[in-house]
C-alpha cells in the first residue's frame, strides 16, 4: 500500500466519529407536583361523573428510572413510583381531562406502585452508528439507524405508539389528556395508565414500523390487568420521518383493535327500555371487536418553533374500554423555545383539540348513562368538547421547571347547558 494512500486512510479513520460508550447501568429520577383548581361555572345540574365548580386538587409522582445492561443490545428496565393526590372531580367530569397527572385512582397519602418492569433487545441490521445519550428509560451507547428493537414486560402502549416530540409528557408540555395522546386511542392501560405486552420496532432507513399485542384491564377503566391475554388489544403504526425545509419531521399513522367484553350503547338502551332504569352498559357486555385508527404529525419550522397535529376516530357506537370517552378528535398546537427572548430553554406552548362522540354515544349519555369519564345524568343539548391550553415553562436550572398552564374547556363532558370551565394550574417539576 502507497503512502498517500495509507495516510487518506487514517485520516478518514480520525475523521469518524467516535463510538458511544456503551452505559453498563444508570438511575434517572424524577418529582412532579401539579396543582390545578377551577373556579365558578355556568352549573344547573350534575350527574355521577360531572366536573364541579369551585375545586383544587394536587398530584404529586416521584419515579426512579433503573436500568441495567445485559448482553449486547439487552437493557433491563424497572421504574418504581411514589404517588398520591386527585384529579379534579376525581378524574371525571371532562372528556379531554385537564391532567394527564392525574390517574384514575386517587390516593390521600402517597402509595407505591411499579410502573415498569421491561426487557428492551436491540438487534443491530446496519446503516450508520448512531449515538444514544443516557436518559429515561435508555441506557447511553449506539445502534445502528436499521435496527429491530423488542420490548417486553410492563410499560406503556403510548411509550412505544403515538408519540410526538411536542406533545406527549405531561411532565414537560401539555397537561390535557387529548393532547398527549389521541383522544380517541383507546389504548391498553390499567387506571394507571400501564399495561403488560410486547411490542416490535423495526426501523429500516426513514421508515419505522410497530407492532404490539397488550392485555386489556378485566374491566372496562379497572386497576387490574388480564394476564393471559384474554382480552387484549393489537396496535400497528407506521412512521415516516422526513424533512422539510431542512427541518425534521415524522408522520404516523397509528391503529388499535380491542377484543374483549365491550358493550354496545344501544344494546344497553334497548335494556334500559325494558326495565325502566338507566342504560348501563356492564350488562349487556358480549365478547366483541373495537378498532381505531389516528393521524399524528410533528415538524420543526424553524431552530425554536416546532408544529404538531393529531386527528382520530373509532368505533363510537362501542363503549371506550381504558382510555377515554372520545370517539374522534383533532388537535394541533406548537412549542416555542425561549431563546428568542434570551431564555433557552424556556417554552411557551398553545394547543387547542376538539372531541366529539358518535350519536349512539351521545343517546345514552343523554338516557342517564355514564362513561370513563363523563356522565351528567341527561344531555339535553350536546355540543363538541373544545379544548384550548397555553402554558409558560420557565427553567431556572436545567433539571428544574416551574409552568404556569391554562385550559378554557367549553362543553365539558358534551354538554352545552355547562360550563365553559376555566383550569389554572401550577406544574413543579425537576428531574436528574
Amino acid at each position: 500500500m502507497s503512502l498517500p494512500r495509507f495516510a487518506l486512510i487514517l485520516a478518514a479513520l480520525a475523521a469518524m466519529p467516535a463510538r458511544a460508550e456503551e452505559q453498563s447501568w444508570a438511575i434517572h429520577g424524577q418529582a412532579t407536583v401539579v396543582l390545578q383548581g377551577t373556579p365558578g361555572f355556568h352549573d344547573p345540574y350534575q350527574g355521577a361523573n360531572s366536573l364541579t365548580p369551585d375545586q383544587r386538587k394536587e398530584t404529586f409522582d416521584a419515579t426512579a428510572y433503573i436500568g441495567l445492561r445485559g448482553w449486547k443490545g439487552l437493557e433491563l428496565g424497572v421504574n418504581p413510583e411514589i404517588d398520591q393526590g386527585f384529579g379534579l372531580s376525581d378524574t371525571l367530569g371532562v372528556a379531554g381531562f385537564p391532567s394527564a397527572e392525574a390517574y384514575k385512582v386517587g390516593k390521600k397519602h402517597p402509595y407505591f406502585r411499579l410502573q415498569r418492569a421491561f426487557l428492551r433487545q436491540t438487534i443491530d441490521l446496519g446503516g450508520d452508528d448512531q449515538a444514544l445519550e443516557s436518559a429515561v428509560n435508555q441506557l447511553g451507547g449506539h445502534r445502528t439507524t436499521d435496527a429491530l428493537i423488542v420490548t417486553i414486560g410492563k410499560f406503556g402502549v403510548n411509550d412505544v405508539f403515538d408519540t410526538n416530540k411536542y406533545a406527549h409528557d405531561a411532565r414537560h408540555d401539555v397537561l390535557n389528556w387529548a393532547l398527549v395522546d389521541a383522544g380517541s386511542f383507546d389504548y391498553a392501560a390499567d387506571a394507571w395508565g400501564y399495561s403488560t405486552g410486547a411490542s416490535a420496532e423495526l426501523y429500516r432507513g426513514d421508515w419505522t414500523l410497530r407492532l404490539g399485542g397488550f392485555n386489556l384491564s378485566k374491566i372496562p377503566n379497572g386497576e387490574v390487568l388480564e394476564r393471559g391475554f384474554g382480552q387484549y388489544q393489537i396496535d400497528a403504526e407506521v412512521e415516516h420521518r422526513h424533512k422539510i425545509g431542512g427541518r425534521d419531521g415524522a408522520m404516523r399513522v397509528t391503529i388499535f383493535r380491542n377484543r374483549g367484553q365491550f358493550g354496545r350503547f344501544d344494546d344497553a338502551l334497548a335494556l334500559a327500555a325494558i326495565t325502566g332504569a338507566a342504560p348501563d352498559t356492564s350488562l349487556v357486555r358480549r365478547r366483541m371487536t373495537r378498532v381505531g385508527v389516528s393521524l399524528n404529525l410533528e415538524q420543526a419550522v424553524s431552530d425554536a418553533i416546532g408544529i404538531f397535529a393529531r386527528a382520530g376516530i373509532n368505533d363510537g357506537a362501542i363503549e371506550p374500554y381504558d382510555f377515554t370517552d372520545v370517539d374522534r378528535t383533532v388537535s394541533a398546537g406548537a412549542a416555542i423555545d425561549g431563546k428568542g427572548w434570551g431564555r433557552a430553554g424556556d417554552t411557551i406552548g398553545i394547543a387547542f383539540v376538539v372531541n366529539g362522540i358518535a350519536a349512539a354515544h351521545q343517546r345514552y349519555l343523554a338516557a342517564g348513562g355514564t362513561g370513563v369519564l363523563v356522565g351528567d345524568g341527561k344531555l339535553p343539548h350536546p355540543g363538541a368538547e373544545a379544548i384550548g391550553e397555553a402554558y409558560y415553562a420557565w427553567k431556572p436550572l436545567k433539571p428544574i421547571a416551574v409552568t404556569l398552564d391554562y385550559q378554557l374547556i367549553g362543553n365539558p363532558g358534551y354538554n352545552r347547558d355547562r360550563g365553559p370551565a376555566n383550569i389554572f394550574a401550577l406544574r413543579l417539576h425537576g428531574e436528574f
